[in-house]
């Protein structure tokens, strides 16, 4: 068996591996004179640079952490690796052949079980690769075309069709000297009853890279219907994959990211690939999982976060882009740097919005985007009917907590500032007052976005639950017009999100008379974050006498409907104030025979609630 790698060659790697392009590879770097770099340090958490790297003496040092040492110490460290495999992999990357003692060189003996896995990854994306191009994989290139890629920008992000046999990919690596167990080990396969099977089949193949480009995981997209596996499927947690630090696109993105001073957060693959495609190179998204701290911790570094970049994430313009919002809001003020919002109105994602409309209107969505703080605060405030001096003030105690958790007092006034001017109080001093009662508060007495306090309900919340309970127990008296609401006719992001959850098993047409058979659908495609109210209102006793259930229903089917009909007088209210009636009269009589309209519809639907 081979032995230790030679000295020579030891210092060789040490030689040819420049360890400012090295390290720069993971942090961005800056002149800090007199020869030396200095960047954010990738091992603790930090608002200003103390990381250094001294390129003429081929060593770094962090001040603030003390950590320091070569250029093979730090891929040991940043990579959790073994002395010997870092010295293979930045061998591999200065094209060095190693030498090992005690037995000579052997081409792929003694490597480290990182490099075997990469090595694995790297053979099964070229495995991909060659079968986007035969017969079977048409669904695959069928798939890409109809969201607006060509061939060559399939070759461009590495994109590959895994054949839909249960063995393919485990045969083709384990000819070229892979083991079972380094397959199961990397989440390439699984262990079957007759020997591993292949984790991917059938489907649409997307290699995701690391900072540096190894590949070290895959996203898998269902093409097929008899694959009864989720529409996305991912490689599990492994050595070489940590879903929670990996961000698919930064190996493209990275030196875009750093030159431009500016990284957008989108949701999906195809997403990354229109952005890039239209213009934005600096789109990078997250792989199966919500972005969280160790996202930004990779996103910091190379950004040089001092405040002078920004970070943008995309969002569906629905409730649960809006929910992704307000838990990225919690994560917001770990960044230096600024953060945004840009949300398309129509709903549309990166991927379709480009293939309706074009490369410009990506682009235009990225430079409409909104401060983070802003789109937070007014979308607690959507949540409440403005329009009542008691839903303002419902709105005002929802909206105040997350202007309290502004840290820059200054900042956190001019919020205070804007959420009475959008609230429509008129009292800067009330607004000011209650944000800053709030702010003395211990910091865990706050209700901040994005975390699960139980408090009081309020009208307009309860309402939408008791509509959702009637849909889930008794849908037959909600009828069509309740599925005819939209997911927008509902404030709370949860409530959004299990109107849709019925709307997808077959809305109150295929719910019937309601009961277990119903319930038993729902609950069979709920997510896990939803389970918990699916369950509370199937088994919440619906408090009306049944001879009473029809007229029940009917009215607070109306009361919902007024609520929607009046979100739409408000809005449409404000476009009004913005234009002149005499220059825009078209435009003005247009927009008063509509609100004509509405108040119409909602004085009807009023009738109705009072007469059901």
């Amino acid at each position: 068996m081979a032995g230790r790698i030679s000295d020579d060659d030891i210092a060789l790697v040490r030689e040819r591996s420049p360890i400012a392009d090295v390290i720069g590879e993971y942090v961005q770097l800056r002149n800090a004179g007199g020869g030396n770099l200095k960047g954010l340090c990738p091992f603790h958490d930090e608002k200003s640079p103390s990381f250094n790297v001294t390129p003429a003496r081929g060593m770094y040092y962090c001040f603030g952490c003390s950590e320091g040492g070569d250029v093979i110490s730090f891929l040991q460290k940043i990579d959790a690796l073994t002395f010997a495999e870092s010295v293979e992999r930045l061998a591999g990357r200065a094209g060095i052949q190693l030498r090992y003692e005690q037995g000579g060189y052997v081409p792929g003996r003694q490597q480290g079980e990182r490099s075997r896995l990469i090595e694995a990854h790297r053979a099964a994306a070229e495995f991909y690769v060659s079968n986007l191009t035969t017969p079977e994989a048409a669904v695959a290139r069928r798939f890409l075309s109809e969201r607006g890629f060509e061939r060559a920008d399939a070759d461009h992000f590495g994109v590959g069709y895994a054949p839909n046999e249960w063995e393919a990919l485990s045969r083709h690596l384990m000819g070229r000297g892979f083991t079972v167990q380094e397959l199961i080990k990397g989440g390439l396969a699984r262990e079957g009853r007759r020997g591993p099977i292949d984790r991917f089949r059938g489907r649409l193949i997307w290699p995701i890279r690391d900072i540096t480009g190894d590949v070290i995981g895959f996203g898998a997209r269902k093409l097929i219907e008899a694959d009864d596996g989720p529409k996305y499927l991912n490689t599990p947690e492994s050595p070489i994959y940590h879903k929670s630090s990996v961000l698919y696109g930064i190996d493209l993105a990275k030196r875009e990211i750093s030159k431009r001073s500016q990284a957008v957060v989108v949701e999906g693959y195809t997403d990354v690939m229109a952005l890039h495609l239209a213009g934005v190179p600096t789109a990078v998204a997250t792989c199966g999982t919500a972005f969280g701290e160790d996202h930004i911790k990779v996103l910091r570094r190379i950004l040089f976060d001092q405040g002078q970049g920004e970070v943008i994430f995309t969002f569906d313009g629905d409730s649960a882009g809006q929910k992704a919002a307000l838990r990225a809001f919690q994560d917001e003020q770990k960044f230096v740097t600024q953060t945004f919002v840009a949300v398309q109105p129509d709903g549309l994602d990166p991927c379709d919005l480009r293939v309706q409309k074009g490369d410009a209107a990506v682009r235009d969505l990225v430079a409409s985007r909104e401060p983070l703080f802003a789109f937070a605060i007014r979308s607690m405030i959507g949540r409440y009917d403005t329009s009542t001096n008691e839903g303002r003030l419902s709105a005002l105690d929802a909206a105040a907590p997350v202007v309290a958790s502004i840290k820059d007092k200054a900042l956190r006034h001019m919020y205070a500032v804007d959420l009475d001017r959008w609230l429509g109080f008129m009292n800067e001093r009330l607004v000011v007052e209650r944000v800053t009662e709030i702010a003395a508060r211990p910091a865990e007495t706050r209700s901040e976005p994005g975390k699960k306090k139980q408090a009081p309900l309020d009208p307009l919340a309860r309402l939408e639950l008791e509509a959702l309970k009637l849909a889930v127990q008794r849908p037959a008296l909600l009828g069509p017009e309740f599925d005819a609401l939209g997911p927008g006719a509902f404030g709370v992001a949860d409530h959004a999100a299990l109107f849709q959850l019925i709307a997808s098993c077959g809305g109150t047409a295929a719910g019937g008379p309601g009961g277990r058979e119903w319930v038993e659908i729902l609950l069979a495609a709920v997510s896990d974050d939803l389970r918990q109210l699916l369950t509370r209102l199937a088994v919440d006793p619906v408090k009306v006498e049944t001879s009473s259930e029809e007229r029940y229903g009917t009215a607070v089917l109306a009361k919902l409907q007024e609520v929607t009909v009046g979100r739409q007088l408000d809005a449409l209210k404000a476009r009004m104030q913005r234009l002149n009636p005499i220059d825009e009269q078209g435009d003005y009589n247009r927009m008063f025979a509509e609100l004509v309209a509405l108040e119409q519809q909602r004085r009807v639907l009023r009738e109705r609630a009072a007469g059901a």
